[in-house]
């Protein structure tokens, strides 16, 4: 059966390799983890390392982006409410004031 690792297990058992204070035979020991596993987690993070860093203002304005549309769409649903009542009270109304003038 193979075990299974949180990502949050293995960043932080990489950001432990990455202190270079212990071996990674110690490493792989205290944490119950082949030596392989950890030189491939290690590996993988060290490659992808870059991307954290160039999408960094990408994903916030993305982020803030979808938020603006989001209200965006909201305002105008509210703005189509409110004008579709404003008109039935504005037909409502000359009923009742034409039907006042009748009496």
């Amino acid at each position: 059966m193979r075990k299974h690792y949180t990502a949050s297990f293995k960043a932080q058992v990489v950001l432990e390799l990455l202190k270079e204070e212990k071996s990674i035979s110690e490493i792989a020991s205290e944490y119950g983890v082949h030596p392989t596993m950890l030189h491939r987690w290690k590996n993988t993070a060290v490659d992808n390392m870059s991307c954290l860093f160039e999408d960094e203002g990408k994903n916030s304005a993305a982020a803030l982006k979808r938020e603006h549309e989001k209200e965006t769409t909201q305002l105008y649903s509210k703005i189509g409410k409110l004008t579709t009542q404003l008109e039935w009270l504005k037909k409502s109304w000359h009923r009742v004031v034409a039907h006042a003038a009748w009496r």
